[in-house]
């Protein structure tokens, strides 16, 4: 049966990928240019993170935050705004002495992470729903259960609507638990983030079985990184899912040919409208995920 299915664009992420593709934007300007054209070639969610201007690394700053959401709220389109909340949760430890933390450690508290989205109430942001492995070396990203909660029930009295990232099934086992303790408002939003070493594989059975584990009348979205994205957002859609993709996650549109967001816009919908379905508006999806559209510049 049809249905409308929401597509989210993620811009620009915060990994080492600007040296890597031209396309990957990262002053406020050229993110919030990829935004725009994003919603034109038919996204119904922008999810934006940003940069240091000058190191082309993630960044915290409110001030670029504002400059972005203004930018896009200032053209003509409005989609639905889902800003990061995961930055400030990376540690990077000494293997001898894990006591000291290296140079790229930027952690703070889980309500020092919500500091743009106290100003800008965009009407999604993110939370990272679980601490993670965070690839090879010596690099974790740290989420606790305390951190957590503080900051669902920070975010619900906002009045945004939490998108819970889930890296791995006891980031799903735990994001239930904060749904069942009233700290979630309905309906409950996942994103199921998969591929991401040392997550969740990029396996459609892991992820049916993920779907499984989903409360009644949640809402969830999944992406698959690199060479998975585009397969990815069948399996999403297969599974009564919306999708994701942008360069946040992967650069290629095909083997050796670089992508624009709106380039993976694009085919995504495509591959959507192809299963027979249509892609949500951004007023459609307001509506699905019942959001209240209070983001300002």
């Amino acid at each position: 049966m049809s249905r409308k299915v929401i597509v989210t664009c993620a811009l620009t992420g915060a990994g080492d990928t600007t040296s890597r593709s031209e396309h990957v934007p990262v002053s406020p300007a050229q993110i919030a240019a990829d935004a725009i054209a994003a919603a034109r070639a038919g996204a119904s969610v922008v999810h934006i993170h940003v940069r240091d201007i000058a190191t082309g690394q993630g960044s915290r700053d409110v001030a670029l935050y504002r400059e972005v959401v203004r930018q896009v709220k200032e053209s003509d389109v409005d989609p639905v705004i889902n800003l990061t909340a995961g930055m400030g949760g990376d540690l990077f430890i000494d293997p001898s002495n894990p006591t000291v933390h290296l140079p790229g450690t930027d952690l703070v508290s889980g309500l020092e992470r919500l500091a743009h989205v106290e100003e800008l109430r965009p009407e999604i942001c993110t939370i990272d729903c679980g601490s993670l492995n965070f690839g090879e070396g010596s690099q974790l990203y740290i989420s606790t259960p305390d951190m957590l909660r503080e900051g669902a029930a920070r975010i619900r009295e906002l009045g945004v609507k939490p998108e819970m990232e889930i890296f791995d099934t006891g980031n799903l086992w735990f994001a239930n638990v904060m749904v069942e303790e009233g700290l979630i408002a309905p309906p409950p939003l996942y994103q199921l983030c998969m591929g991401i070493p040392y997550g969740a594989p990029a396996d459609p059975g892991l992820l049916k079985a993920m779907v499984n584990m989903l409360p009644q009348g949640a809402e969830w979205t999944s992406f698959g990184i690199g060479r998975n994205q585009l397969p990815w957002v069948e399996h999403s859609v297969r599974l009564g899912g919306h999708v994701r993709v942008g360069l946040e996650d992967n650069l290629y549109l095909s083997k050796g040919v670089k992508a624009t967001n709106a380039q993976l816009t694009e085919r995504a919908i495509s591959i959507v409208e192809s299963m027979g379905h249509t892609v949500a508006t951004p007023d459609e999806a307001r509506e699905i995920l019942k959001l209240d559209k209070v983001a300002s510049a």
